[in-house]
């Protein structure tokens, strides 16, 4: 495998290297503006066709948020059109291009007769490349109709979602998620279990950010994910209704509504769905004392999990004059869920004769309240791409857990945890051009969170056990930063630098023991992104970004879990962040109808957060622990590539291949803690060997026009496995299928989607120490098979035209 994408890459340089020297005509450079006649706002996305009129070449560009564009371009006489959707196209005519030109300011106004022949969905997935960062436009992907953030976020080339509904970038867990550029509710306490109730037809893109330049939260060592929601951009109302039906039992009604005039735009992203989510697994542990086999257990695990989700988020963009906007916006979500977990464990002597067993029964209610608002203000100061940006954002959230506990068909325990937290955040951002090819841009941040936590575990008679696990915290999180950055452009190279500085305080204090934890630190977070571009369709991007990984506060809460008798998760409050310097260099080209994307990529990360497994004895025997620690060092490097080819109009292909590989220091580390039997403490010490390990992943995704205009979209996963300190884990093999047909004059569509055909998204790991040897088996969710129905008013079906896939603007979100 290693000698095949080094083949790739070899090839795909000597490819580049030898269309760079054919040229012969002189390179110019296009530039200039387009916006909305009325409001002048600028138009994003804007795209600019240039046909030249004697080999009937076309080649184009697209604007960026400031609304400026780019274009590189051999001299010659061009036909230049400009297109957006929705409005009119505008013809400038032929020129003769011979040296680099301006176009000045383009305005464009909207096309009242084929405004009701928008559509605010593209017909196909595209890709743009950022000096900073990857976008990939959801696009009219079927395989999540009818599904949420987590599925869309694992269609996305270089991101995994496990069965546990964790979210990894090329292979590391560690990633910012970001609704629409900043922390969001949306993500809300539970982390990423909350974006398993965002619809996903209430997505337009995800930004896919490996090497975040200064303007980013330095959260985050494997990068940044940003979820862009869907808002109108076209004048009146229009909008989108989404039913979805399904088995295992799945009902959802969502919509997207907007209504935009000259002096304000409102939007709104609305959704109710109910779900089971059955699941299932399976434990197979083997104890050892002093190598000898001491016992054995075995675990089957059955979820039956029930979720009623409302979540609804409704804003109003209002146009103070020509350059300035306020943008008000309010989110709420409820979610009432009822988890019941049986445990069915067997205990077993060495020489497999039954001890005990247990049936253990947990029957939880869970109710979250999340609510956000936020307020922007934006100032188009002028012309030239002068910007300040102010936004101000408040939310609170709320979880409430209940939970009986029944041992053999009676009650042994009733838990409660109430969890509150209210986060305040304060963003500045101000951008300066420095002439057509220069900006500077200056920011602050304040990222203030007060969190409370009251875990309490009561006997059958609501009294505390001896051995009282209940804990209560008062954690706070305040974030101080500022940055600045400068980016120009020169010919064919692009550069941006900046530097942030982020000042943390973190307070965390247990308050049933009165431990108190207070730790503050000043940071520095340079960063470098540099392209050049070959030629319209090959580009080359070396990006560095410092980076560090905070522990959450669930991370840091000693709690223990209480679902299982012999496996509990616990926190740790000593945790201290990891830090991580990224290098990333990427390479892009397109080649008649194959475009390819690739990267080289190394980090090395210091006080490598992971998770540590251990053996406790207790008054009930021994107790599986897991908690995460500080390890030492970790070097992790890796190749990825990306392919899309279209080799005809009814068939899309696009693939993935990513491949890493790592080496974690050997670790010795202590823990204590006290045997409940005689209320002796207990200090033992394990050892992590060094690792050397690599696993890859790779991802299929095809699309084919099948007759009577069916869409038939197949999706095909592989993770490969893995080892780590204590154990490895199994490959996991995914397959979606999904078949969807317009009807109604192409108004309305009906998708049919299968989730996991072969189901088998199940997580497989193996973990062996001193003490204990185990095999398990975890199976988040089964087969899911769904029926979606979505009618659009005032859109109709209109394909995008495809931008280039390298954009270096001189301005704005170009670097």
């Amino acid at each position: 495998m290693k000698k095949i994408t080094l083949l790739i890459l070899l090839i795909s340089f000597t490819a580049v290297a030898q269309r760079t020297t054919k040229g012969i005509a002189s390179k110019i450079t296009l530039t200039g503006k387009v916006l909305e006649t009325n409001s002048k706002q600028p138009l994003e996305y804007a795209t600019l066709v240039l046909t030249n009129t004697n080999t009937q070449q076309i080649i184009g560009g697209v604007t960026d948020a400031n609304g400026s564009f780019s274009i590189d371009a051999s001299s010659g006489t061009y036909d230049i059109k400009v297109e957006f959707i929705g409005f009119k196209t505008k013809s400038l005519g032929n020129h003769n291009l011979t040296e680099n030109k301006s176009l000045g300011t383009i305005l464009l106004s909207e096309d009242a007769e084929t405004l009701e022949e928008v559509e605010v969905i593209a017909e196909k997935s595209t890709v743009e490349i950022r000096l900073d960062k990857k976008i990939y436009n959801v696009g009219k992907d079927m395989t999540v109709k009818g599904g949420n953030a987590s599925d869309v976020l694992d269609n996305v080339p270089s991101v995994n979602v496990d069965a546990e509904g964790a979210v990894s970038l090329r292979g590391n867990e560690n990633v910012r998620i970001l609704i629409d550029g900043k922390p969001s509710a949306l993500v809300g306490l539970s982390g990423t279990d909350a974006l398993r109730n965002l619809p996903a037809d209430a997505i337009e893109k995800v930004e896919v950010i490996t090497s975040p330049s200064a303007r980013y939260d330095a959260e985050g060592t494997a990068g940044i994910l940003n979820i862009i929601l869907r808002k109108g951009k076209v004048r009146g109302f229009n909008g989108s209704l989404n039913f979805s039906v399904g088995n295992p039992d799945l009902y959802r009604i969502s919509s997207n509504l907007n209504y935009r005039t000259k002096k304000f735009n409102i939007f709104s992203n609305l959704g109710y769905s109910y779900r089971k989510g059955p699941g299932n697994a399976f434990s197979d542990f083997t104890y050892l004392t002093d190598g000898v086999i001491d016992s054995l257990s075995i675990e089957k695990r059955e979820y039956d999990r029930k979720n009623k989700s409302f979540n609804g988020s409704f804003g109003m963009e209002y146009y103070l004059n020509d350059k300035s906007s306020l943008t008000g916006t309010v989110f709420y979500r409820n979610n009432d869920g009822k988890d019941i977990a049986t445990n069915n464990t067997d205990v077993f002597s060495p020489a497999n004769d039954p001890i005990r067993s247990l049936k253990r029964v947990e029957t939880e209610t869970e109710d979250d309240i999340d609510i956000q608002y936020s307020l922007n203000y934006t100032n188009n100061i002028d012309d030239k791409g002068q910007k300040l940006i102010i936004d101000l954002q408040y939310s609170e959230n709320e979880e409430d857990e209940l939970a009986d506990i029944t041992n053999n068909n009676i009650l042994a325990e009733q838990n409660s945890q109430v969890t509150k937290s209210k986060n305040r955040l304060l963003q500045i951002d101000y951008v300066l051009p420095l002439g057509e090819k220069s900006q500077l841009e200056l920011g602050h941040k304040a990222d203030l969170q007060d969190l409370t936590s009251d875990f309490r575990v009561r006997d059958e008679n609501g009294q505390p056990f001896d051995f009282d696990p209940s804990n209560a915290i008062d954690f706070k999180q305040y974030i101080y930063a500022y940055y600045a950055q400068y980016g120009s452009k020169i010919d064919k190279f692009s550069y941006l630098l900046g530097l942030r500085a982020e000042y943390t305080d973190v307070d965390l204090e247990v308050l049933n023991t009165g431990e108190f934890s207070d730790k503050n630190y000043t940071e520095w977070f340079p960063t470098v992104n540099l392209g050049y571009e070959f030629s319209e369709t090959d580009n080359l991007t070396l990006g560095y970004a410092r980076r560090l990984r905070r522990p959450r506060h669930w991370f840091l809460n000693p709690f223990e879990t209480r679902s299982s008798d012999t496996y509990v998760f616990k926190g740790n409050p000593d945790l201290n962040p990891t830090y991580t310097s990224s290098f990333d260099l990427g390479y892009t080209t397109r080649v008649s109808k194959v475009t390819l994307n690739s990267s080289l990529y190394y980090q090395f990360s210091t006080d490598l957060i992971r998770p540590v497994s251990r053996i406790e004895t207790r008054d009930k025997g021994n107790v599986f622990v897991r908690q995460f620690l500080n390890l030492n060092d970790e070097d992790r490097y890796g190749f990825e590539l990306t392919t899309n080819y279209n080799p005809a109009k009814w068939a899309r292909l696009s693939a993935t291949f990513n491949y890493f590989k790592f080496r974690t220091d050997a670790f010795d580390y202590t823990y204590s803690y006290t045997n409940p039997i005689n209320g002796d403490l207990v200090t033992e010490t394990e050892s992590l060997p060094e690792v050397n390990s690599s696993s890859w992943f790779a991802r299929f995704n095809s699309r084919i026009t099948l007759p009577a205009k069916i869409e038939w979209q197949t999706r095909i996963m592989y993770r490969g496995p893995q080892d780590d300190a204590q154990g490895s884990r199994e490959g996991i093999f995914v397959t979606n299928l999904a078949f969807s047909k317009d009807i109604f004059k192409d108004k309305a569509s009906l998708v049919l989607n299968v989730s996991d055909l072969f189901n088998e998204r199940k997580r497989k790991s193996y973990t062996n120490t001193a003490r204990v040897m185990s095999y398990q088996e975890f199976q988040w969710r089964e087969r899911q098979i769904t029926l979606s129905f979505t009618y659009r008013f005032n859109q109709k079906k209109k394909r995008e035209r495809s931008g280039r896939n390298g954009d270096f603007d001189g301005g704005g979100e170009g670097f």
